[in-house]
C-alpha cells in the first residue's frame, strides 16, 4: 500500500513539486583545468563577506572530483546582499601536482544585489592564466 502510495504522489507530481520548492544554496563554484581539460578536484577556497572595512571568512572547502563545491553558502546563515569574495588556492593545487605556476591564489570579487538568485562562481585554470564569469 506505501509503495503505490509514492507511486501515485510521484504521478501527481506532488513529490516533484516538493523537491523543487526546496532552497538552493545561493553560492556555488567550479574549476576547470584547461590544460587538461579536466576538473580541478581537490582545491581549496575560502569564501568571505566584506562586513565594514574588513572580510570575514564565512567558509572553507574543496573542490570535489568533478572540481565543484555546489553548496558554499553556510547552512542556516542568513544570505545578505553586499560585497563577497571567494579565493582560489591554486598555488597549493599545482603544488600538489608537481606544477609551478604564476597566479599561488586567484581572488574573485563580486557582488550580490539579489538574494533570491544563484551566484555561480566558474574558474578557467592553467599554470600561467585564468578566466572567470558568472555562471549560471
Amino acid at each position: 500500500m506505501k509503495i503505490q502510495t509514492v507511486l501515485l504522489l510521484a504521478g501527481m507530481g506532488v513529490m516533484g513539486h516538493a523537491a523543487a520548492e526546496a532552497p538552493r544554496n545561493p553560492i556555488s563554484v567550479h574549476v576547470l583545468n584547461t590544460q587538461t581539460g579536466k576538473p580541478s578536484q581537490g582545491v581549496k577556497v575560502d569564501l568571505e563577506q566584506q562586513q565594514g572595512d574588513k572580510w570575514v571568512r564565512l567558509a572553507s572547502k574543496t573542490t570535489d572530483a568533478d572540481g565543484r563545491i555546489a553548496a558554499f553558502y553556510p547552512d542556516g546563515k542568513n544570505f545578505s546582499a553586499g560585497q563577497y569574495r571567494v579565493t582560489f588556492h591554486t598555488g597549493d593545487y599545482f603544488h600538489s601536482q608537481q606544477k609551478e605556476t604564476f597566479f599561488p591564489d586567484v581572488p574573485v570579487n563580486f557582488q550580490v544585489s539579489n538574494t533570491q538568485e544563484h551566484y555561480h562562481i566558474p574558474l578557467l585554470l592553467s599554470q600561467y592564466g585564468f578566466s572567470t564569469y558568472r555562471g549560471s
